[in-house]
């Protein structure tokens, strides 16, 4: 049978098969969701967000849902609305499509904030609120939203209070040469995505979700992490730094991140790797920053080179179990 850091490997090489040459936004997407996190895909159209989100579903063998979202998209089409039944002479709950294990919100930036507001309870929470009514999730709950870029014809900017419930915020980025060719050849079509096989079940993905919570974490890197997030308060280019639950999301991020290098402990370059992704659409740019054309991947690199990273941190035996 084979061991929890054999079945990640597992889906991440099934995920492989229909999208080329992203390998790293591959581990950064599944480290998201074995954190338990949302993630939201930022890039053009065309580039494989999509595909990314539909791979995941199908290797995890997890039920899913996708929403395009349209400016006419109202929240009750997301999250069901109650009906009433004439023969019983009560309302009854009908479903939407928010009732699955992923649900893939794609280019959620061109429906309305009233819709996209929608979504902020179930995120946190994992319920419903239908006319008073609470109606919980199915279990594991992810959220795998793509929207376009700032700017892009027909979007609205997503809230601050939204951003901050994705756990991480990556692109895709153009596929360099060699996976072009590939994909020109037609070895990452639509017909590939038969090929994908489920790996797990949601009560796997659940259970391999608890180890990554028990991945150590030594005080060095906790205070490593906090003294990042804090410079993110300080800094003279940003007007909003990162909140306590962007704290949170770095901390459980980091452990899978560990979990998929093969370890049972953090160390800091873990924490290192992650904390663009869980940073970068959580902060907000001041005036100065804008007029000088500094960028948040700037910024944030910025803090990394200036914050040092503990030279000593909780050594354990690699975690293959």
């Amino acid at each position: 049978m084979a061991t929890a850091y054999e079945c990640a490997n597992l889906v991440m090489n099934e995920v492989k098969k229909v999208v080329t040459g992203k390998d790293d936004r591959i581990q950064k997407a599944f480290a998201a969701i074995l954190a338990g996190g949302h993630i939201l895909i930022e890039d053009v159209p065309g580039v494989g967000k999509t595909t990314l989100a539909v791979a995941f579903s199908r290797a995890m063998g997890l039920f899913n849902q996708r929403v395009q979202f349209t400016p006419d998209v109202m929240p009750a089409d997301i999250l069901g609305f109650s009906m009433y039944q004439k023969a019983t002479g009560t309302f009854e709950y009908r479903q939407g499509p928010i009732m699955c294990n992923i649900f893939l919100a794609d280019e959620i930036n061109r429906t309305s904030p009233k819709t996209q507001s929608a979504l902020l309870e179930v995120m946190e929470e994992g319920v419903v609120t239908i006319d008073g009514v609470s109606h919980k999730v199915p279990e594991p709950f992810i959220v795998m939203a793509t929207q376009n870029p700032k700017g892009s014809a027909g979007t609205q900017l997503l809230p601050e209070s939204q951003l901050d419930r994705f756990m991480i915020c990556m692109s895709m980025g153009y596929p360099d040469l060699h996976s072009e060719i590939a994909i020109a050849k037609g070895k990452s079509v639509k017909n590939d995505m038969e090929q994908v096989r489920g790996i797990l079940d949601a009560k796997a993905l659940t259970q391999m979700q608890e180890i990554v919570e028990q991945v150590e974490v030594h005080d060095h890197v906790y205070s490593y992490i906090c003294k990042l997030v804090q410079s993110t308060r300080e800094n003279p280019y940003i007007e909003l730094g990162i909140s306590p639950r962007g704290t949170l999301s770095c901390v459980r991020m980091a452990k899978a991140w560990a979990f998929l290098r093969g370890r049972s402990y953090v160390t800091p370059e873990d924490v290192y790797q992650v904390f663009k992704d869980i940073g970068k659409h959580r902060i907000v740019l001041n005036t100065k920053a804008r007029v000088t054309h500094v960028t948040e991947d700037a910024v944030l690199d910025q803090i990394l080179s200036e914050i040092t990273q503990p030279a000593s941190y909780m050594e354990k035996k690699e975690y293959r179990d």
